[in-house]
């Protein structure tokens, strides 16, 4: 089976199956991978634009549906970068401690971009915070004792697993048993009145976010740019630094003290049609908005969400990243292996992020489609070691292979920024009488107040 064949069945299946229409993909190049990640970019783009093209029929009354086109090679460089300063240059995306060390038995990422982060994983090694005295301390650890000490401090760290090891670990063998996209009913509504146009399928959409770098970001911006409403909610120490210019295209971005406004974060949830949420599994219910409380709140939601780990197995609740996952599954260790590489080594892009928040994007469109037709709301689960085990059971890549750059893929249109003026990338995938645009440029965060 090819591979655009492979990924199209297991995410249609995901998504629960039904009419869809076709998704024609210009395959103009790869990013070289021994993983089929430009595939993986073009038929999750691809998928998520055909829900929406299918809520142009359905909610709106387009005439028919039509052909979706992907641009292969954009489709991949979306899932690396999609701005261009201009006469500036962006902070580096990691902090100076993060990457890769090597352990007394192995090796161990430490993901320390975040200060809280840090301090876990420096107050563990006992160490300061210079990078030789971080490695030096690293390599007298064995490499699951300290990845268990930095998780213990509320720190984010993975040693380098083999698939293999992946599979066999209590965890990995939970999350195989996983769905791609695990989807439930939610409780019913009232009838919903459809505002969107041909033009700007998913305008009137209230899309609530409370996701952070990278996979939910990914999907509230896809959602923003077929018009739907988006408001990010932060609190007041969150930041993003670098990757804020790429995601915060289209939203309308808050800070929310969850703790002390509950009543405010009532009021935003009763509005919104949809809410999209990454934080640990179990963080929204200790703050009194479980999951049935949630839908009691605003019946008839789309609540979908993501974590790292999965939903089931001993580590649903530990914070993770892409990078992380990809030391935890067997991605890095098969980069190392196959590239005869003395380092772990991972995929070219953060390809777990960016094809979860594609997968996320569709499951909030698709239970937008059903909500027409139940008044019922819908609950869809995701998480990053899953979308990993698809990429992982997928085709093979190529090592070799090349993904072309050309100036034609970046518009013309200067945006002007908080941060400097920047060229965005157009955009990888269009669908019949719409046009995937963005009516509000990037800026930081916290900058409107929180109301609709």
């Amino acid at each position: 089976m090819a591979p655009d064949q492979y990924f199209s069945a297991e995410i249609g299946r995901a998504l629960g199956g039904g009419p869809l229409p076709e998704i024609q993909i210009r395959p103009t190049g790869a990013l070289p991978s021994i993983y089929a990640v430009s595939a993986l970019a073009s038929q999750a783009i691809g998928s998520a634009a055909a829900e929406v093209s299918a809520w142009s029929t359905e909610a709106l009354g387009v005439s028919q549906l039509g052909v979706v086109e992907v641009d292969g090679s954009r489709a991949s460089h979306w899932f690396r970068r999609t701005i261009e300063p201009v006469g500036w240059r962006p902070p580096p995306i990691w902090d100076d401690l993060a990457g890769v060390y090597a352990t007394r038995d192995g090796w161990i990422r430490l993901h320390t971009n975040a200060p809280h982060h840090r301090q876990a994983a420096l107050a563990t090694l006992a160490c300061n915070g210079d990078k030789d005295a971080v490695a030096s301390a690293v390599s007298r650890w064995n490499g699951e004792k300290l990845e268990s000490g930095v998780v213990a401090k509320g720190g984010c760290a993975a040693v380098l697993r083999g698939a293999e090891q992946w599979r066999e670990h209590e965890n990995g063998a939970a999350v195989a048993k996983e769905a791609i996209i695990h989807r439930k009913d939610g409780a019913m509504g009232s009838t919903e009145v459809v505002k969107g146009t041909s033009a700007r399928p998913l305008s009137g959409i209230k899309v609530l976010d409370l996701t952070r770098v990278l996979a939910g970001p990914v999907c509230t911006r896809f959602l923003a740019g077929w018009g739907a409403q988006v408001l990010r909610l932060d609190p007041d120490d969150w930041e993003e630094g670098a990757v804020t210019p790429e995601v915060a295209l289209g939203k309308r971005c808050a800070r929310i003290d969850l703790k002390r406004e509950k009543e405010a974060f009532v009021n935003l949830l009763r509005e919104a049609d949809v809410l999209v949420h990454g934080y640990r599994s179990d963080a929204l219910e200790r703050l009194g908005f479980g999951e049935s409380t949630r839908q009691e709140i605003r019946p008839g939601l789309i609540d979908v969400s993501l974590n790292a780990y999965g939903w089931t197995g001993s580590w649903s609740r530990r914070r993770g990243f892409d990078s992380l996952v990809q030391m935890s599954c067997g991605i890095a260790d098969a980069g190392m292996t196959q590239t005869g590489r003395e380092q772990p080594f991972p995929l070219p892009v953060q390809a777990l992020d960016h094809a979860t928040g594609y997968l996320m994007a569709a499951a909030v469109v698709r239970g937008l489609r059903e909500r027409l037709q139940t008044n019922g709301g819908s609950i869809a689960r995701t998480s990053l070691a899953r979308t990993a085990l698809l990429l992982m059971s997928g085709p093979v890549g190529d090592l070799n292979a090349k993904l072309p750059s050309s100036d034609e893929n970046w518009s013309d249109y200067v945006e002007s920024t908080d941060w400097g003026p920047m060229k965005r990338m157009r955009p990888p995938v269009s669908i019949p009488s719409a046009k995937m645009a963005w009516e509000m440029s990037a800026g930081p965060l916290g900058r409107h107040p929180p109301i609709w």
